[in-house]
């Protein structure tokens, strides 16, 4: 669990970390350098969940011996599908990162919610939807390690 109370933001109890897959944790099909690390680290106080069309096919191969939960989604409306996933964990318990349209519900439903810059892009919709723009995942899991930092961005 992260706890954080920022003025302006308020009050946050985060027990899971929900990331998209392609745009966000990988480019590709391939996990950004630096990835592994920062997530065993924060498994030890988040509960992990990959949520992921998988384009490339490569989500099991890379994650399926992990306890991480790795969920596929059905072909067809993912935003709505990541939104629903993310609403059955309680969203205001969730910390949301991703890049894509298809993850803006999620990103505006969580209790917080990073748009991530890759080379692949950030979508406008996943932009105007999330708390903060972060310059690529390791930053944004930095911040999750390091959650004193998110008071400068976020308090009012």
């Amino acid at each position: 669990m992260i706890e954080f109370d920022i003025p302006g933001f308020g009050q946050r109890t985060l027990h899971h970390l929900v990331l998209d897959y392609n745009g966000t944790l990988a480019l590709d099909g391939r996990v950004q350098p630096g990835v592994f690390s920062r997530l065993s680290q924060l498994k030890n106080q988040l509960q992990i969940h990959i949520l992921t069309a998988d384009t490339y096919g490569t989500v099991r191969s890379t994650f399926g011996q992990t306890d991480y939960t790795v969920h596929v989604l059905p072909a067809g409306n993912e935003c709505a599908a990541k939104a629903e996933y993310v609403r059955e964990l309680e969203a205001l318990s969730c910390v949301c990162l991703g890049n894509g349209n298809n993850d803006a519900v999620m990103l505006a439903e969580a209790g917080l919610s990073m748009a991530v810059l890759q080379p692949e892009g950030v979508a406008r919709a996943a932009l105007t939807a999330a708390h903060i723009l972060v310059p690529g995942i390791e930053a944004g899991l930095d911040l999750l390690l390091h959650p004193t930092r998110l008071k400068a961005t976020l308090r009012a």
